[in-house]
């Protein structure tokens, strides 16, 4: 043994990378013994799988480095220095990536507030389809026409998202035009039974029929009608169709712009 305590004092860096060595290997064994109870924790929380495990590899990489500076301050190493020149390169990487950043930032929030989940139908800016995922960078949608789209987080937290899924049951708007010479109360008896007509068309709420302005050419008809949100589609584009049948067998006029050139 005073061999050995001679050999580790004539050789002191041996001696320091041994000692490092070992405080290494115990704090291994101590951050994996502290990440079980940490996991089942976190597999107890209602919080999104993606949130869980991005937090459990941020506290992983965490106690690791924990680990490391200890270590290395045990062996005399200075630890400020260290942690001056980790700062400095940080704040260099946050400038270089700041636009990465600021869509990290976004998907955590997104992950963690949950406007919207994945299936959901959204509305942002010219895009309107179903989401498809919510990662921590972007947000998959896929459009009606099939297409996928990639939104940055940043963007989606900055501006207005519109989520169609948020209830059950969705208002329809359609909006008609029908001429000064025809009766209001003979179009509203006309809508509202082409409205009846179809069981995808909800009874509660009500459906409405409103004179909602005066144009130049004709009088204009807003109608409001309720669906669930899957029928959505099918209510619009039934009512369409089928108002404009109604209108045409009942002798009711859609007006449209047109101009008398006098010679």
């Amino acid at each position: 043994m005073e061999q050995i305590f001679t050999f580790l004092r004539d050789h002191a860096f041996l001696s320091k990378l041994l000692i490092f060595l070992v405080i290494i290997a115990v704090g291994v064994i101590a951050v994996k013994f502290l990440l079980i109870p940490i996991r089942k924790i976190l597999l107890k929380t209602k919080i999104d799988h993606t949130v869980k495990t991005f937090t459990f590899s941020f506290v992983k990489i965490a106690l690791y480095t924990i680990v490391v500076l200890i270590a290395l301050t045990n062996v005399g190493v200075e630890i400020n220095s260290i942690i001056t020149a980790i700062g400095a390169a940080a704040v260099a990487v946050s400038l270089a990536l700041q636009n990465t950043l600021s869509n990290f930032v976004g998907g955590v929030i997104l992950l963690v507030a949950k406007p919207f989940t994945a299936g959901d139908l959204i509305e942002f800016g010219t895009y309107e389809g179903y989401v498809e995922s919510v990662r921590i960078f972007f947000t998959t949608i896929r459009t009606f026409d099939n297409k996928l789209v990639r939104i940055p987080n940043s963007k989606l937290t900055a501006d207005s998202v519109v989520n169609c899924s948020a209830g059950e049951v969705r208002r329809v708007k359609n909006v008609f035009s029908v001429s000064y010479d025809d009766n209001i109360t003979k179009v509203r008896s006309v809508i509202l039974d082409v409205v009846s007509q179809n069981d995808l068309i909800l009874t509660d709420p009500e459906p409405k029929v409103y004179v909602s302005d005066h144009l130049d050419s004709g009088v204009e008809i807003t109608v409001f009608t309720w669906g669930r949100q899957e029928n959505y589609y099918a209510i619009l584009f039934y009512m369409e169709e089928q108002v404009k049948n109604a209108f045409d067998e009942n002798g009711i006029t859609i007006p449209y712009p047109h101009i008398v050139v006098k010679k």
